[in-house]
């Protein structure tokens, strides 16, 4: 874990160079496959009373981990299963998935960015052992990106600003819209789901540059 952090600091030290020796701003990108955040109450009635999430591996935001737990979401149309579960646990359950994911599911979750729950649709979540229903919290994640105060501020960005990502290559394009969270909790990356990335041949690591 202590190397990964490393990984990322030397990836933003090398960025902020980039921006401060020729003026141009890039930004990694992370793919964000569907996932699960999950309230402590739901945690114990998905995995158990008194459960604790079992880390899997640190994700590039402080803090934050992917867990070695993974549940079915079960919707009109179908379900998905093995649905991995991101920590620390959250004081209401989110669910994040993909447009193709609503489509095999069978709902339609409105385009959000985390925590704002208010007229999503629900469904049910089952571990192995109990299931939640929820009446909300299903969503497809607003593209966005993460940068620490320090970043941002070399970067010429203020949280909540928009800015647009532009990917190069032969399926090329240029991203708007991206919103930008920045504090001291946060480090240096752009967010995508898979449909996003997939459309412009993106992995993991690629960089964005910010368009001027």
């Amino acid at each position: 874990m202590m190397q990964q952090e490393l990984t990322w600091k030397v990836r933003a030290f090398v960025l902020l160079k980039i921006n401060r020796e020729i003026g141009r701003r890039f930004v990694p990108v992370g793919v964000s496959n569907r996932h699960i955040h999950l309230s402590m109450a739901d945690i114990e009635t998905l995995f158990g009373f008194g459960y604790a999430l079992q880390k899997y591996s640190p994700l590039s935001q402080p803090g934050q981990f992917a867990a070695v737990e993974t549940v079915t979401l079960q919707g009109p149309k179908g379900k998905l299963g093995k649905v991995r579960v991101l920590g620390p646990a959250r004081p209401e359950t989110q669910v994040e998935i993909s447009v193709t994911d609503s489509f095999a599911l069978g709902i339609k979750p409105p385009v959000r960015m985390s925590g704002d729950l208010k007229g999503t649709p629900g469904i049910l979540v089952i571990g192995p052992k109990g299931s939640v229903q929820l009446s909300s919290g299903v969503m497809i994640a607003s593209r966005h990106m993460h940068i620490s105060a320090e970043e941002a501020k070399v970067f010429g960005l203020k949280n909540g600003d928009i800015v647009k990502l532009r990917a190069t290559g032969k399926r090329g394009i240029v991203f708007e819209n991206v919103l930008v969270r920045s504090g001291n909790d946060h480090e240096i990356e752009a967010h995508f789901d898979v449909d996003e990335a997939n459309a412009a041949h993106l992995k993991n690591g690629e960089m964005l540059e910010i368009v001027p």
